[in-house]
């Protein structure tokens, strides 16, 4: 029975080998030229300020909220319109439920503000 598992070890410990041995040739034969702005710390094309652990502005938040709804929305609605005539009205009620959820969260972001830019 252990004789099974041989093709599946052996599989494994080639694909460790082959990945172990791209990471050292990359590494070894990789170019080396440190230099200012290589070794400079960037984030979002401005020197940091403040600690790692200051805090974010809420809108910052809210906005990525609002991201992750569209995101939803638009990833479940697409498969959704392609299969309309065959899913049958539980799958629309479903669907009808989905996205008065996401209207929901879209109206919170309205009244919190997230989508007014100063």
């Amino acid at each position: 029975m252990l004789g099974e598992y041989l093709p599946v070890l052996l599989f494994m410990v080639v694909a460790i080998g082959f990945g172990a041995s791209l990471l050292v040739l990359g590494w070894l034969l990789g170019p080396k030229r440190p230099d200012v702005e290589k070794l400079s710390p960037y984030e979002c094309g401005f020197e940091a300020f403040e600690d790692a652990r200051m805090k974010f502005d809420v809108r910052y938040y809210l906005v990525a909220i609002l991201f992750i709804i569209f995101d939803l929305e638009i990833a479940f609605l697409f498969p959704w319109a392609v299969v309309y005539r065959e899913i049958g009205l539980t799958a629309i009620l479903a669907m009808t439920v989905f996205l008065g959820i996401l209207v929901v969260g879209f109206i919170y972001e309205w009244k919190k503000g997230a989508l007014e830019w100063e």
